[in-house]
């Protein structure tokens, strides 16, 4: 099992991922369009540690100030709209417009209440950057990461960057030892479409938040 901040750290990248395109308004100014994917995930992690460090009892004692805090350092630099079909996958094709947004907006509170508390042991230096491999290309890169538990073991977290159509490097998968957050979550979104319909998954998602990735995920591994 990864640590809580391990993962909290990979889905705090990650979970904006799902987020509706209105959020923006109420992040920060737009990522520099001369960054690299590189230099984008060392702005955000640095962001991170000067928004975290020195306010965790602060944040501990106002939740959606946390959730703030993951809006503000993470959404300028996701691609929100290309991530958020990929996480439906073959049912973006089937949804309409409004299914779509409003599956965006409850998946995404969903993933950030889940896990934003353990952003709390968010320290300076506890996510490394590791240099470029050289591997970028004109559309598309992977920008390689480990994050520090407190045994000092690490974790390797990855992300995966697209060009969007203005030019700018956005993030729009994360992948945990390997395992791809896209294809995880895609594949429990599958499973309780086809189960419950999309309409029942996004209101599931709309009311019962965390409390219904658990019930999926729980559902995914008890599948034979």
């Amino acid at each position: 099992m990864l640590r809580s901040l391990a993962l909290a750290t990979a889905i705090a990248f990650g979970g904006v991922v799902a987020a509706p395109a209105f959020a923006q308004n109420a992040a920060a100014p737009a990522a520099d369009t001369q960054q690299t994917p590189t230099q984008v995930v060392q702005v955000i992690t640095d962001q991170l540690s000067k928004a975290i460090e020195g306010h965790q009892q602060e944040l501990k004692n106002n939740h959606e100030k946390l959730i703030g805090v993951i809006d503000g350092v993470f959404l300028p630099h996701f691609d929100i709209d290309y991530a958020s079909i990929l996480v439906l996958g073959q049912h973006a094709r089937e949804a309409t417009p409004e299914q779509r947004s409003r599956f965006a907006k409850a998946f995404y509170n969903s993933i950030t209440h889940r896990y934003a508390e353990g952003l709390l042991d968010y320290t300076r230096g506890r996510v490394k950057v590791l240099p470029s491999s050289g591997d970028v290309n004109d559309k598309r890169t992977i920008v390689r990461t480990q994050v520090v538990l407190d045994d000092g073991k690490t974790v390797a977290v990855d992300y995966a960057f697209r060009k969007d159509r203005d030019g700018n490097w956005k993030a729009y998968d994360v992948i945990i030892e390997g395992i791809s957050y896209i294809t995880n979550y895609r594949n429990q979104v599958d499973a309780e479409i086809r189960k419950v319909g999309i309409d029942q998954l996004i209101t599931n998602l709309e009311t019962q938040g965390d409390k219904a990735l658990e019930s999926m995920e729980k559902d995914t591994k008890a599948a034979p």
